[in-house]
This record gives C-alpha cells, sequence and structure tokens, in this order.
C-alpha cells in the first residue's frame, strides 16, 4: 500500500487517475492535512516536523509500505522521516527536480512563497554543484483563487506567469497542484510538472517492498 500525505484534497482524484492508468493494481491511502501547510507557511517547515512524522508513522502502521508527500514546502521534513518510519518516504517532487538540474538555466514558479526555497534547494542538491542558473517567480495572487476554489482562475493565473518566461531551458512547477498550467501556457519553454514522475518512483518503492516489510 502507497500511502499519499496531502495538504489538499484537490490531489486525490489526480493521483487516483495515475494509479487507474499505470498501476490498477496498487492500493492508495491518501492522508489530508491542510493544517500542515498553514501551519508551516506561518511558522517554517520544521514547525510540523513532529505532526508529520505522526501522520506517517499511522499509515505505516496500518500496512504502508511507502510514503508519497505531495506537498513541496514539507517535502523535506517528511522525507527525514524514513529512517525512524523504516519504510521510502519520498517527494513528490524530487524526480522533476533531478531533471530540472540536467539543464542549466532555471525558472522555478510557484503560487506559495513557502515553497521557494524549498524547491531551491532541492534543485540545486539535484545538480550536484554543477553550475546552474536559477531563479525563482511567485504568482502573486494565485493561491488566492486556489484557496477560494476557482481552480481554472488559479491554473490561467500560472499560465500567466509562465506566458512571460522567455529566457529559459526549463521551467519548473514547485507545487503538484499547478500542474494543470502546463496546459494552458504559450510559453515555448519545456514545463516540468511533479505528479506524474513523483508517482512513478513512489509506486515502483511501494511495490518493491512486501506488505509485511516494514513488520
Amino acid at each position: 500500500m502507497l500511502a499519499l500525505l496531502h495538504t489538499s484534497p484537490v490531489h486525490i482524484p489526480v493521483f487516483d487517475a495515475l494509479r487507474d492508468s499505470d498501476h490498477p493494481s496498487l492500493e492508495l491511502r491518501h492522508l489530508v492535512h491542510a493544517d500542515l501547510l498553514a501551519r508551516a507557511m506561518a511558522e517554517g517547515p520544521q514547525a510540523v516536523a513532529a505532526a508529520v512524522d505522526a501522520v506517517l508513522a499511522g499509515a505505516v502502521a496500518e500496512g504502508a509500505t511507502a510514503v508519497l508527500c505531495t506537498c513541496s514546502t514539507i517535502g523535506r521534513v517528511a522525507e527525514a522521516c524514513a529512517p525512524r518510519l523504516g519504510v521510502p518516504v519520498l517527494r513528490v517532487d524530487r524526480p522533476m527536480a533531478a531533471a530540472a538540474a540536467r539543464h542549466r538555466r532555471i525558472v522555478v514558479v510557484a503560487a506559495v512563497r513557502s515553497t521557494l526555497a524549498p524547491t531551491d534547494a532541492l534543485i540545486r542538491e539535484e545538480a550536484a554543484g554543477r553550475d546552474i542558473d536559477l531563479s525563482t517567480r511567485l504568482v502573486e495572487g494565485a493561491w488566492e483563487r486556489f484557496e477560494a476554489g476557482d481552480h481554472d482562475g488559479y491554473l490561467d493565473a500560472v499560465a500567466g506567469a509562465l506566458d512571460d518566461v522567455r529566457d529559459a531551458d526549463v521551467i519548473v512547477l514547485a507545487q503538484a497542484s499547478m500542474a494543470g498550467a502546463a496546459g494552458r501556457t504559450s510559453s515555448a519553454v519545456p514545463v516540468l510538472s511533479s505528479p506524474g514522475t513523483g508517482f512513478r518512483a513512489a509506486a515502483a518503492a511501494a511495490d518493491a517492498r512486501p506488505a509485511d516489510a516494514s513488520a
């Protein structure tokens, strides 16, 4: 079983669809904790470390053989739980960051300010000292649309920001919820999003461990 830690319920159908398409036999357990992002935005990701650990420990106790954190803001905190939990804990944006780090001119676009620093750090980690030119952009007002339930308005606002990116080799969508904006932009710069690659990595990790491996 793969447990997915979300900070918004909008991710559930996205990852259910990915499972149905590529891993139909994989059992998913969705854990939605919007409060974790709210607190991390206000106090910093480390403030929710104990809470994240407790949520993930509960999932492992219920049979999860791997965990995927779909929130970029708390991804590093989630990953740090793996040694104690004894199962793989993956952050959804790491495969995307690895792909981005193969380029030199990288633009990270986010709708939440608290996501910018973790994504920047992750890409630089994946670059492993290679020379990269990385810049970040916050889409002002987009997150307010997301919180209001205006999903189309949210994606259109993100796509508008992507339209303005020209001098780059690749654009990184810092949050999984932004993935739909890739199909709405007129920018010729390739756009990377995290759900597909992140889910495939997590599904492989879950499949690689028998159900009683964490016992």
